[in-house]
């Protein structure tokens, strides 16, 4: 959801603390808000202020900007009452923000009442209230027929324990797994999400002991809890998402797929899973798709760092009915990436090159999209004709044959798809994992001209940093400043160097690496800064030598990054399956919504011979964006969309 100027919003417990903070951010952006809040005097003087920051932006509007309105967000009458003046005003409601909370005034175990004035209340407001809050929101959002983003503040206490206090942290946790359950309301456009902050500077954190603050990096700044409840509703992706947000760690989303995965029960439906920004199943093709007798496909028959010496194309037979659990896709567009030089060589396995030769030949190509052309039996949420994408070590070819489990079904088979794939992928799950991203970061992106560098500087610019991008050549500067970059260097007019030297003597605080070589070196030794983290996802430069990819040795590594408290860290992308679809997710979700742009280079590669051209054409270093051959120019079922 774009936070933009005429929705509205509702805030509990908006009168002060977070909830506070995150109306007067909301007003500033021109969103309606009515605070609903116990307190009188602090909701008076809050919508003050909330009034101050509207009344800029609608002048001569024929409706309250603001309203506050005293209600015990625990007495459901009175919340309902609430919500229904709010609805009276605005006619829905786009954001609802769910922030009172309390803590307990005494031990619960020293209350010898019933609790209703200690513990048992907190339970009320700080989860019970919530549950009711976000009952009456997501009926408002159904009745009124219009998507809608509800976030409830939890706290990190809520994902941890916090024996201060028990009740507390009980009660987030809840708040925490019962937003975490209800993921599903976004197939109806609702998204509802928890944000978890550590320590903010608050009413509410008045009595926590000052050494426990201490030991988890002191106070939370207020911007970063705004900037992670912006994210949350702007990214169209999170639905059931927790943003654990610490200075220890920055944003961060809980659990980590690693740990999910431990617990979580994948059921599969009848539909599709859809990458598509309106959640709808892939559109499947209506058209026929003749299955041949064979198909082409380029393989390695020799092991070597020239990819033409090692590539050829051989024909191969299509065996019918293909296995049970199976998917055979016709390949419509597959991309070419730096590192096929690598697997051409051998080096792109681990396990020796002599068991890789006694493997020969093997099948090449990192990606590619198509159409579904048949499944085996067992196969229920595939159906022939689906948009598909496909991430394997054979997408060079017309046809292929992968487990169903492995297909990630698309809403158009799109060269832009491609991109989005190995290079998109790369990116996005880098900057997240590796780097550790937050904003207001100064990030050096090399190679920023290329399949995986565009989409670097585009998130690390949507992120809220200042980006830094090197290239060599006019055309990608151009493209480069087109995509919003801050500072472009292009090392054929410019000494990088020098440039970094003059204009980043603190160096960069995130480094985005690609080139190798001494592009490597001078990054490590000169633009690193203190704390700064430096991404290795290849080594583009060092491939095609007169012997190929050989190591390179780093001496005093170890101290440089030592002294500085840095961080060298690589990045490999057949690690991170588990987060593909998420991250496909969201980079179709941007570029769906106008924020992220792909670009295609023009040259055109037509059928599978032309991939040896594409790729010695990506290595010659005069591609701009994403090289993608085209493997079936003949299919002409759908209409590209402009590249």
């Amino acid at each position: 959801m774009e936070l933009r100027r005429g929705l509205s919003a509702i805030v509990t417990g908006g009168a002060s603390g977070i909830g506070r903070a995150l109306a007067l951010a909301l007003a500033e952006k021109g969103i309606f808000v009515t605070i609903i809040d116990y307190s009188e005097e602090n909701g008076r003087e809050a919508a003050l202020l909330v009034e101050e920051k509207l009344s800029r932006s609608h002048e001569g509007r024929d409706f309250p900007s603001l309203i506050f309105i005293r209600c015990d967000v625990t007495d459901s009458d009175e919340l309902a009452a609430a919500f229904g003046k709010h609805i009276e005003s605005y006619g829905g409601v786009d954001i609802c923000i769910n922030s009172a909370g309390i803590v307990t005034p005494i031990p619960f175990y020293t209350d010898n009442t019933d609790g209703s004035k200690s513990w048992r209340r907190a339970v009320d407001i700080n989860f019970v209230a919530v549950i009711d809050s976000t009952r009456l929101a997501i009926r408002a959002m159904l009745e009124g027929r219009k998507p809608g983003v509800i976030i409830n503040v939890a706290s990190a206490s809520g994902l941890y324990p916090f024996d201060n206090d028990p009740i507390y942290s009980g009660s987030k946790g809840g708040v925490v797994m019962f937003t975490r359950s209800l993921s599903r309301y976004k197939r109806k456009g609702i998204r509802v999400n928890a944000l978890c902050p550590e320590f903010v500077q608050t009413e509410i954190t008045e009595k926590v002991p000052s050494k426990l603050i201490a030991a988890v990096g002191g106070f939370i700044p207020m911007e970063m809890v705004i900037r992670g409840a912006f994210e949350l509703i702007v990214d169209e992706s999170k639905a059931g998402s927790c943003l654990w947000i610490s200075n220890r760690r920055g944003l961060e989303y809980w659990p980590t797929p690693d740990e999910e995965n431990k617990y979580l029960v994948r059921i599969r439906t009848n539909k599709s899973a859809s990458i598509d920004l309106r959640t709808k199943s892939p559109d499947v093709v209506s058209v026929h798709i003749q299955i041949p007798e064979s198909f082409e496909k380029l393989v390695i028959h020799t092991l070597s760092h020239n990819f033409r010496k090692a590539a050829g194309v051989v024909r191969f037979p299509i065996t019918m009915p293909i296995q049970p659990d199976y998917v055979l896709l016709k390949i419509l567009y597959a991309g070419v990436n730096a590192s096929d030089v690598i697997y051409s060589s051998g080096k792109y396995f681990v396990d020796g090159s002599n068991d890789i030769i006694s493997r020969l030949p093997l099948d090449a190509g990192f990606e590619a999209v198509g159409i579904v052309a048949a499944v085996g039996e067992s196969v229920k949420h595939l159906k022939v004709g689906t948009p598909a994408a496909i991430i394997s070590f054979k997408a060079y070819a017309e046809f292929i044959t992968v487990p169903s489990k492995f297909v990630l079904p698309v809403s158009r088979p799109d060269p832009q798809v491609v991109a989005m794939l190995t290079s998109g992928l790369t990116a996005s799950i880098a900057l997240e994992k590796t780097a550790q991203m937050d904003s207001g970061k100064t990030v050096l992106v090399t190679a920023a001209a290329g399949g995986t560098g565009q989409f670097a500087v585009q998130l690390a610019k949507l992120a809220g940093n200042k980006v830094i991008a090197t290239c060599g050549g006019n055309a990608k500067a151009r493209l480069l400043n087109a995509l919003g970059v801050d500072r472009v260097i292009d090392y054929k007019e410019e000494n990088i160097k020098t440039v970094f030297e003059k204009e980043f003597p603190k160096g960069f605080d995130i480094i985005f690496e690609s080139v190798g070589g001494e592009t490597f070196d001078l990054c490590l030794n000169n633009a690193l800064a203190i704390y700064g983290r430096l991404v290795v996802i290849g080594m583009v430069s060092e491939y095609q030598g007169e012997r190929g990819w050989e190591p390179r040795n780093y001496v005093g590594l170890c101290e440089k990054i030592l002294r500085k408290s840095q961080t060298v860290a690589g990045f490999w992308l057949l690690q991170y399956p588990h987060l593909w679809q998420k991250h496909l997710d969201k980079l179709v979700a941007l570029h769906s919504s106008g924020k992220l742009k792909v670009a295609i280079d023009p040259k055109r590669f037509s059928g599978i011979n032309s991939v040896v051209d594409a790729v010695e054409y990506l290595h010659s270093g005069k591609s701009i964006g994403k090289v993608v051959v085209c493997i079936d120019p003949t299919f002409n079922h759908h209409h590209p969309s402009k590249l």
